[in-house]
This record gives structure tokens, C-alpha cells and sequence, in this order.
């Protein structure tokens, strides 16, 4: 499941995995939303209501998308978080694996939080 993924001026591609947790998030698209920021990872709001399910990982890779049910967020993780140990990317509390980014995730750390972010099919 290909997705488009628009924050501001910078759009990243992407394509989710085939769970149950990237699947609702798929139906739910278009997704509009605002951007907030920790560390190198971009999370926002969506309109998902999901548990942690077996994808789940307090440990990520960069490029990972994940899907947060303490915040019904979706995150987009490139980097180290305040929380982060040496050589890991640690979100705030464990995520379900939904995706991955298409390409570098470089281009991500040039966005500002607060800016509108659309979760999109292309």
C-alpha cells in the first residue's frame, strides 16, 4: 500500500506494511494534520484507534513509520529521540510498525513542527 506523505513543501513516499493496524490507517487516508516534532522523529495526529499489536517495538530503524496508540499518532522516524540510547532510535513508548519511508529521510530534518502535514494515496 503505497502512500504520500506531504508536510509542507517536502514530500516523502512510502509504502505500508499489510497489518491490521497500516490497513486502518490506509482506509482512513486522506489524513490531514499538523506536525509536532521530538528529537529527529515527526509525529501527528490520527483519526486511528488501535492497540499494540504484534508488530509492536520500543526499538526502531530509521525510515520506520509507526503508528503510537498512547497518542494516536503516526511517526515518522530519521533519527535519535531525547530518549534514544547510544546507536538506537527509541520512541517516547513502544509503536506498532506500520511502514517503512521510500528513499532518504535526510529531507526530513528541515521540517519545522506546526506546519500541516496530509497522509495521502498517490
Amino acid at each position: 500500500m503505497e502512500i504520500l506523505i506531504a508536510l509542507g513543501d517536502v514530500r516523502v513516499e512510502a509504502a505500508l506494511f499489510d497489518t491490521p493496524t497500516a490497513r486502518a490507517l490506509y482506509e482512513a487516508l486522506p489524513i490531514d494534520s499538523t506536525v509536532r516534532t521530538w528529537g529527529d522523529e515527526i509525529y501527528f495526529e490520527v483519526p486511528v484507534y488501535r492497540e499494540l499489536d504484534e508488530t509492536a517495538r520500543e526499538v526502531v530503524q530509521g525510515g520506520d513509520l509507526g503508528y503510537w496508540p498512547s497518542g494516536l499518532a503516526f511517526c515518522i522516524f530519521f533519527g535519535r529521540t531525547p530518549v534514544s540510547g547510544p546507536g538506537e532510535i527509541r520512541p517516547a513508548s513502544a509503536v506498532n510498525v506500520v511502514g517503512r519511508v521510500k528513499g532518504r529521510t535526510e529531507v526530513l530534518k528541515t521540517v519545522p513542527p506546526g506546519i500541516s502535514v496530509r497522509l495521502s494515496r498517490p
